[in-house]
C-alpha cells in the first residue's frame, strides 16, 4: 500500500466512525429538533472527509489534478452551504412541533401512572386515619 492509500483509508475509517456515531446519537435523540441538530458531524465532517479521501486516492493513482482539487473544494463548500441553509429551514419547521418517541411516551405514561398510584394510596391512608 502506498502512503496515499493509507491516508485515504484512515480518512474513510474516520468518516465511517463519525457516521456510525451520529446515527446512534440520532436514534437515541428525544425529539425531532435534536435529531436535526445532530446531523452536523455527517454533513460537516464525514462527507468532506470522504471527498478528500477520494481525491487523495485518485492522486496516488493518476497524479495530481488541479481540476479534481477544485471539484473537491467546491463539493466541500457546497455541502457546508446547502447543509447550513437546510438545517436552518428544518429547524424553523420543526421548532415547537412535538414528536414523541413511542418508548419515551410509554416510559412517561408508566411514570405518571406510578405517581398517580402513589397519590391514591396516600389519599386512602389519610382517609383511613380520619
Amino acid at each position: 500500500m502506498s502512503i496515499f492509500e493509507i491516508i485515504a483509508t484512515v480518512l474513510i475509517v474516520l468518516s465511517t466512525w463519525l457516521i456510525v456515531a451520529t446515527v446512534i446519537s440520532v436514534w437515541r435523540a428525544p425529539d425531532a429538533l435534536t435529531r436535526v441538530n445532530l446531523l452536523g458531524p455527517i454533513v460537516g465532517l464525514a462527507v468532506p472527509l470522504l471527498t478528500v479521501a477520494k481525491f487523495i486516492a485518485d492522486t496516488g493513482v493518476h497524479g495530481f489534478d488541479p481540476g479534481a482539487l477544485i471539484k473537491v473544494i467546491l463539493v466541500c463548500f457546497g455541502v457546508w452551504i446547502v447543509a447550513s441553509v437546510g438545517s436552518f429551514y428544518m429547524g424553523r419547521a420543526i421548532y415547537g412541533v412535538t414528536v414523541t418517541d413511542v418508548k419515551h411516551a410509554r416510559r412517561r405514561e408508566e411514570q405518571e401512572s406510578a405517581a398517580n398510584d402513589k397519590a391514591a394510596e396516600k389519599a386512602q391512608e389519610k382517609g383511613a386515619q380520619q
